[in-house]
């Protein structure tokens, strides 16, 4: 018998793939999302330059760029109500709340590195790009694992998507904004894996003085 979360949850899993009788199967999955399914805001932070910096500079040297990313961003989302889910490679994946919260966060995440970058050589300094979606996802054993597909399309938007410095959301992130929110959207059509869809990009920057 299942002993922990994880292990409910893989046990529920198995029992999918193994089940023949797709009226059992849509019982299983109903009960999965029933455990399991929370509705989320999705925030997934990508470094920027893996393979150039690897390559000039070696991978202890990217490796421990990667270490400084993680000890700066997980009090930025942290003080933003977001919960780090993992860090994965160059990756940061985090949940919250509520879409200002996660919005807020993807542009404090930009500027703690600019801050950061200010007093570092060159060859050290971090950028980021973040990705931000909105939806159900099935999360697992105490924040440790998260899947669905707002997770996914945070990374694609994080990973593939963005620009250096750029925070991209979805337009169900956008709309759950609250009135009043003093956030500026330009709002972009966006592929991901072939697909497109309407997405935003957050103007943070100040325009530079006349």
């Amino acid at each position: 018998m299942p002993s922990t979360l994880k292990d409910r949850f893989h046990d529920l899993l198995y029992r999918y793939s193994s089940e023949p009788n797709p009226n059992v199967r849509d019982d299983l999955e109903a009960t999965l999302w029933q455990e399991f399914g929370v509705e989320k805001v999705v925030l997934v932070l990508d470094m920027s330059g893996f393979s150039r910096i690897t390559q000039r500079y070696g991978i202890v040297h990217y490796l421990s760029m990667v270490r400084r990313m993680q000890l700066t961003a997980e009090p930025v989302i942290e003080s933003h109500g977001g919960t780090v889910v993992k860090f994965e490679a160059d990756n940061c994946f985090a949940m919250f709340d509520d879409a200002l919260g996660a919005v807020r966060c993807g542009i404090g995440l930009n500027l703690a590195f600019d801050a950061a970058n200010i007093v570092t050589p060159v060859e050290l300094d971090i950028h980021v790009s973040v990705g931000i979606d909105r939806g159900k996802v099935l999360v697992v054993d105490h924040y440790l694992e998260f899947f669905g597909n707002a997770v996914n399309c945070a990374s694609k938007l994080g990973e593939d998507g963005a620009q250096p410095g750029e925070v991209l959301i979805t337009k169900e992130v956008a709309e759950s904004l609250p009135q009043g929110a003093q956030v500026r959207l330009k709002a972009l059509k966006i592929a991901l894996s072939g697909i497109e869809i309407e997405g935003y990009s957050v103007d943070y920057r100040k325009a530079p003085a006349a």
